[in-house]
């Protein structure tokens, strides 16, 4: 972090602690420099964030004021989703969401897609250039089915970061995470078995469910610690549940990082109840604190978990790497993995090995958790500021993306199809849940750069939300 993110970050926690109030005078630029031993310049850039974050406004020739705004919204409460296995509907609607992407006018607040304009980028670019240059004949081959050793080596040495000890041995690369959890569930599961899931879950995940016949048990979930265990090991209690399917770093959509206490405590459960565990930990090098926090494989004695994850949310989704490490399952793995999609192509994996080896992948993820940071903070206060009060807001702890839940007379299905119009994609709740819940709340891609243009977006989206309101009150 730069000294003047640093005191950017100081200042706006001093704010939200009320220690300078609404229309209080900050202290001058000369006065921060003296008292914290930075130049005028780094106090200058600190006061632009927090102009940018709305947090202060100036008045020419007086200083900055801290902005009047709204008080910060509460964090949704635990989720109550029915507890019994369903069959995932909502197909339709993610298809329409993907479907959007063709058209390039489109602005997608509801997508997943992580920040690809960064410069930090441009090693990776370089490399996939060279990578073409000088291996035309091995990218245009056969690979092997494990994927190549040089970048499994790297994942292994990524993965310690997480506290999971494995060889390359132990990895297995896929096209993508959502391939390796493709690949995880055809190893495990058969149709009609059932699955638990946190409530609300990543719809992708849910669409895998129901693409292979598998029932979901949505069990409730805390915005701020995770999956409740006492929920699932009562579900457990009741029904013939094979596995439960996890994002416990980083959370999509709600953003939180389960405590350690409870990553061992589900995992405790589901060695008593004899279940799999799939861990997806995608986002999960994308956390605000560091060290990263583990993995609850890290925590795993019999092999029980097969973890997943892929360099999508943290480079670029179009590079289609991505990673099984699938203990006990190795075997089913390797040959679902033939029976699926086969070989991974060669050519992103050397690439990417190489982008990993010489540092250039921390030194990109160190920037993107920043910059994702900044981006969430600044979200949060056009949220505050465009939508009506009573919405609950989500505080990650990583990743980019923001839940909201709105009133419940909104109808984000149906405000989401009047945004359409306008070019403007976002995601309802309700593709976020097996049975459709959630019709009230919506996910933010934080991703998309603070520009003017998505300032107006989140204004034009509040409007969308006061008109939804004023309609039912009319009603």
């Amino acid at each position: 972090m730069t000294r003047y993110q640093h005191l950017a970050n100081l200042l706006a926690e001093r704010i939200e602690q009320g220690l300078y109030r609404a229309g209080e005078k900050l202290p001058s630029v000369r006065t921060l420099s003296q008292e914290h031993g930075v130049s005028i310049s780094t106090v200058q850039q600190a006061y632009q964030t927090l102009e940018t974050l709305r947090l202060i406004t100036p008045q020419p020739r007086s200083g900055y004021f801290v902005a009047s705004r709204k008080a910060q919204p509460p964090v949704p409460a635990m989720s109550r989703p029915v507890q019994r296995p369903v069959e995932v509907t909502q197909w339709d609607q993610v298809l329409e969401m993907l479907e959007a992407r063709r058209d390039k006018e489109v602005i997608l607040f509801g997508g997943g897609s992580p920040d690809v304009t960064q410069p930090s980028l441009k090693p990776l670019w370089r490399e996939m250039s060279r990578v073409v240059q000088h291996h035309p004949t091995e990218i245009l081959s056969y690979d092997e089915l494990a994927g190549r050793r040089e970048l499994r080596e790297q994942v292994a040495r990524l993965m310690l970061d997480g506290g999971s000890i494995v060889t390359a041995d132990d990895v297995v690369i896929t096209s993508g995470c959502h391939s390796g959890l493709s690949i995880a569930l055809l190893a495990v599961c058969k149709p009609g078995d059932i699955v638990a899931v946190e409530s609300p879950t990543f719809y992708g995940t849910m669409q895998l469910l129901r693409g292979f016949g598998i029932k979901a048990i949505e069990i409730p979930t805390d915005p701020e610690s995770g999956i409740s265990i006492e929920a699932l090991e009562l579900a457990l209690e009741q029904w013939p549940i094979k596995g439960v399917i996890l994002v416990p770093n980083c959370n999509n959509p709600l953003g939180f990082i389960m405590p350690e206490a409870r990553k061992r405590a589900v995992l405790a459960l589901a060695q008593r109840h004899d279940i799999v565990i799939f861990e997806d930990d995608i986002y999960g090098e994308l956390a605000m604190e560091y060290p990263r926090p583990r993995t609850i494989h890290s925590f795993d004695i019999d092999g029980r978990i097969l973890l997943c994850s892929s360099f999508t949310k943290t480079v670029a989704p179009g590079l289609r790497v991505g990673w099984i490490v699938p203990g006990r399952y190795r075997d089913r793995v390797m040959h679902m993995k033939y029976a699926s999609s086969g070989t991974t192509p060669p050519a992103t994996q050397l690439a990417v090995a190489t982008f990993v080896r010489e540092g250039h992948y921390h030194r990109h993820v160190r920037r993107m958790r920043q910059i994702y940071q900044n981006n969430m903070e600044t979200y949060t206060c056009w949220l505050r500021q465009y939508f009506p009060c009573g919405i609950c807001v989500t505080r990650p702890l990583g990743g980019y993306m923001l839940w909201v839940e709105l009133p419940e007379m909104v109808d984000m299905v149906c405000v989401a199809k009047q945004l359409c119009r306008l070019k403007i994609q976002v995601a309802p709740g309700s593709l976020f849940s097996a049975s459709g819940k959630y019709r009230n709340c919506l996910r933010i891609n934080c991703a998309l750069p603070t520009t003017e243009k998505h300032r107006q977006v989140m204004e034009q989206l509040g409007e969308a939300v006061h008109r939804a309101m004023d309609q039912d009150a009319n009603a």
